[in-house]
């Protein structure tokens, strides 16, 4: 049993599946001054995505994500894929996803919507564009978790 002094005390768990390098040591550079202690665990696949959220495989000792950060475009499985399953599956439909993406294209936008992402960020290519873009994702979304851990 979990009380409620440790749900104050803990991180908040964020699962980045991202195959850009480059965009993870970023996203976890924004992360580290966040105003609460943000663990930010990185998958690099669609499958690997699937895999850690239903602890299979390598994964079986994961913890649960308090939020999905979800890149569309990723190899083996795409990001719509990933969504689609988390969203089908009871145990994982209450995870909220961000979907953290370089795809402008309202078909994707509409496709992360239909498949009930919970919002559609447009990675900005500027390095101030992107904190404070994330400043968003921490003051909007990890605001929102903080409240139902209390």
């Amino acid at each position: 049993m979990v009380t409620s002094m440790q749900k104050i005390h803990r991180s908040i768990q964020i699962l980045l599946a991202e195959d850009n390098l480059g965009d993870v040591v970023l996203i976890r550079e924004v992360f580290k001054a966040a105003k609460r202690p943000v663990h930010v665990q990185r998958v690099k696949d669609g499958e690997e995505a699937l895999e850690y959220l239903k602890r299979r495989g390598r994964f079986t000792e994961a913890e649960r994500p308090d939020l999905v950060l979800l890149d569309l475009k990723m190899p083996k499985k795409s990001g719509i894929e990933v969504l689609e399953e988390i969203k089908a599956d009871p145990r994982l439909v209450e995870i909220p996803v961000i979907v953290l993406t370089n795809s402008k294209l309202d078909s994707d936008i509409r496709k992360a919507y239909e498949y009930q992402a919970n919002f559609y960020l447009v990675k900005p290519s500027d390095l101030e564009e992107l904190y404070q873009a994330l400043r968003y994702v921490e003051d909007i979304w990890l605001r929102s978790v903080e409240d139902k851990m209390e």
